[in-house]
């Protein structure tokens, strides 16, 4: 099996070099891989970098005017020659048999099956609190699959480490360019109902050396909750609206009242932001980490259940549908509470 690496890439060119040299590494034939970069308009010099870089397998390269990473790994795909495309992000770095553990799960599985693999904290790295309450929030999910909790769904599809077969891609049509938060689950939901069977395998290891801005996770937050939505209306789940009713009832108290505060009051948001936001940077400094916890929950899932609220059509039909749950809401969306959270 011929393996297509596909990674979009956007002015990280500083580790994007240490994500490549990760692959002259692998335990896998360098003959049996190719690894393709698509520059997602970039402007800190990666293209120089990219077309002057010699590597020990085929490099295959392509720029692109900034269209979002949904759009930069269906280039990808176009320009990939192998059987299997295993995404990977630009930031992170591959353990040296990832691309054999991804191979070896598709060989042992029969049938239409997507592979994900772990996204760990480097150890040589310490990201800021919130990476690493996001960070938690996936070994949470990882190890309840190892223990056997739950198996894998397309909610676990995340394509910093992924593969899938690329007749299975392109089957499903791809990634759908709109969308430049949760393309991949997205992707996996039409996947799974074109029959995939979706495989953690622990051990295709890649560290995530994430950065990501305090106004930026915040934002990302907003985004899921307003693309939960939008998927849940044009895929037409079922059990959307009545997943996210529960879900908020299960919340920390913290949570259900900031959320009741700030839906539907745009500009209070902002000033709740702080406060909260400061109690998690004092926790942090002083090692409380339940505290730090509690307190970035509370910010994260405010923000992703107001981007719902936006995306429904305000706080009346957000709230009938948490505090009530009618199906007439169904015409306005339907909905299901962010994995990460």
């Amino acid at each position: 099996m011929k393996v297509s690496v596909v990674i979009p890439t956007y002015n990280r060119v500083a580790r994007l070099r240490s994500a490549l040299a990760a692959f002259a590494t692998q335990t896998i034939d360098s003959a049996d891989f190719e690894v393709v970069v698509i520059s997602d308009g970039a402007t800190d010099g990666t293209d120089e970098f990219v077309r002057e870089a010699r590597m020990p397998f085929r490099l295959v390269f392509a720029s692109q005017a900034n269209g979002g990473p949904a759009a930069a790994r269906n280039h990808g795909a176009s320009l990939a020659t192998g059987d299997l495309l295993l995404f990977i992000d630009d930031d992170v770095i591959a353990q040296s048999d990832l691309i054999e553990q991804h191979v070896l799960s598709h060989d042992s599985c029969a049938g239409q099956v997507v592979v994900v693999g772990p996204m760990l904290t480097p150890p040589d790295y310490r990201p800021s609190a919130f990476v690493r309450w996001e960070q938690a929030m996936l070994y949470k999910q990882y190890d309840a699959m190892i223990r056997g909790d739950y198996a894998p769904t397309y909610r676990q599809f995340y394509t910093g480490n992924a593969s899938v077969p690329r007749q299975f891609l392109l089957a499903a049509g791809g990634f759908d360019e709109r969308f430049r938060r949760a393309e991949d689950v997205e992707l996996a939901y039409r996947l799974a109902q074109n029959g995939a069977r979706f495989i953690f395998n622990e051990f295709a290891i890649g560290h995530h050396y994430a950065e990501r801005s305090f106004s930026a996770w915040i934002s990302m937050a907003r985004d899921y909750g307003r693309n939960d939505v939008v998927f849940d209306r044009e895929q037409s789940r079922r059990d959307g609206l009545e997943t996210a009713r529960e879900e908020f009832a299960g919340r920390h108290t913290l949570i259900q009242w900031l959320t009741r505060g700030c839906v539907g009051r745009p500009g209070l948001e902002p000033w709740l932001h702080w406060p909260v936001r400061g109690l998690a940077a004092i926790s942090d400094r002083l090692e409380f980490h339940r505290i730090t916890r509690s307190a970035l929950s509370g910010l994260y899932n405010t923000s992703y259940y107001c981007g719902m609220a936006e995306e429904l059509g305000g706080a009346q039909s957000f709230w009938e549908l948490i505090d009530g749950g009618s199906q007439r809401h169904v015409s306005n969306g339907r909905t299901r509470a962010h994995n990460r959270s």
